[in-house]
């Protein structure tokens, strides 16, 4: 049997998500809420209800727990986490040491990944290597060093990967083809080191460089961290660290410079890998022991993919939005389980991409392009409806989150939240 387990809590059935965004994919994991309704037109001046300057430039996904807002951000040169309430009003802010600037300007920081929350402590995660876990009330409660604990960072670019929880852990995933590839869980109220293990294969040039987040499932009866990087897709014991298995088949024909961004996604026990630099699609049933790669492969298919744009997934349907390249825009409607098409339609051309990763929002997906014009689009086992643009009028690399009917977005400079 084949669970998705989301910010510590086991998903059986169906989980509202009201009040509740606490990972980077949302309360499924998945980037979905199955209840709610985007607003449609919300562009120019006076569309918001709210939007607040940030203290510098990041490009993390905020998370939302009991109606608090958390963000990574740069203050004055420095990592900090920083708390809104729903009304825009900023509650805390914990500011921490020196921040390492992204190399990526444009399209990077050094506060790119997402906090993760299970709605007493909160953990931030930042390019410097720093893990730190505050209480929801804004009390630094501790600090790791990554980079001094376990070697530096050797990435070409900037850090992508969100901390996930597992009951009362967090647990990193350190993927890096020239540095130490790891994963580490830490304890959730101390910061102490639970296990480590490291991850590492001999791959092509930039291949080992992983910037996606793991998944947590849990797999004939353990609780897993499914990992996706370095041309593999892993699972390994989330109380031990132990590696129980391996698929590889993601590189055939061993090719350089394939470096990952968009997550692999899970529905109906399926877990959906976007790969070959938003060419290839692999499906692969998880768990079993040792190489599993013959046996769990369900599919492997060239395609129009993702680079960056981690997909939705849900109900055994993956929503794939194209992310860059002359095809970019196109919204693909593929079955987890085989990889068929069902449909597939395309958004309005730009020369601008895509790296906000799409949401759906009950029959809505939300894409968010990387000029700061938002799409809205209705969304059938029949294909794409009814499309609006919005345009916010700053640049947008973070995904966005919807939570208590408001879609919030996280700009260049500002935090905004549109409500119906």
């Amino acid at each position: 049997m084949i669970k998705r387990v989301t910010a510590g809590i086991m998903l059986l059935g169906t989980l509202g998500g009201f009040g509740q965004w606490a990972e980077w994919r949302g309360p499924h994991g998945s980037g979905w809420v199955a209840e709610g309704k985007l607003p449609k037109n919300f562009g120019g001046e006076g569309g918001y209800e709210w939007k607040v300057e940030l203290p510098g430039r990041g490009c993390s996904t905020p998370i939302v727990h009991s109606g608090v807002l958390y963000v990574t951000a740069p203050v004055e040169d420095k990592d900090a986490l920083l708390a809104y309430g729903l009304d825009g009003k900023e509650k805390w802010r914990q500011v921490f040491g020196k921040q390492k600037p992204g190399r990526g300007q444009r399209v990077g920081s050094g506060a790119n990944s997402s906090p993760v929350t299970n709605g007493e402590v909160v953990v931030s995660y930042f390019k410097s290597g720093r893990v730190v876990g505050c209480s929801v009330e804004g009390k630094k409660l501790w600090e790791v060093g990554l980079h001094e604990k376990f070697g530096e960072d050797k990435l070409w670019w900037d850090q992508g990967t969100s901390p996930v929880l597992v009951d009362d852990s967090v647990v990193v995933a350190v993927m890096q083809t020239e540095g130490n590839s790891y994963l580490v869980s830490l304890d959730l109220k101390s910061g102490k080191v639970r296990w480590k293990t490291d991850r590492k294969y001999e791959v092509p040039k930039e291949n080992g460089d992983s910037y996606t987040t793991p998944l947590v499932m849990e797999i004939e009866g353990v609780k897993t961290i499914v990992t996706f990087g370095a041309d593999h897709v892993t699972g390994h014991d989330a109380r031990s660290g132990k590696l129980l298995w391996t698929c590889g088949g993601l590189n055939p024909k061993g090719k350089a410079m394939w470096r990952v961004i968009a997550s692999a996604v899970e529905t109906k026990g399926v877990v959906v890998v976007p790969h070959g630099r938003g060419e290839w699609f692999m499906g692969i049933r998880p768990g079993g022991e040792g190489n599993v790669t013959g046996k769990s492969i369900l599919w492997r298919k060239k395609m129009l993919g993702t680079d960056s744009a981690t997909p939705v997934a849900k109900d055994g349907k993956v929503y794939v939005l194209t992310d860059s390249g002359k095809k970019r825009g196109t919204l693909t409607c593929l079955k987890a389980f085989t990889g068929e098409v069902l449909w597939e339609g395309k958004l309005p051309k730009s020369p601008s991409k895509y790296y906000a990763s799409p949401i759906l929002v009950g029959d809505s997906l939300c894409c968010v392009r990387e000029d700061g014009v938002v799409f809205c689009v209705q969304v059938s086992d029949q294909g794409m409806g009814e499309v609006v643009e919005n345009k916010i009028g700053e640049g947008m690399i973070a995904s966005p989150i919807f939570v208590n009917g408001k879609l919030i977005l996280r700009g260049d400079q500002y935090l905004w939240c549109f409500g119906n």
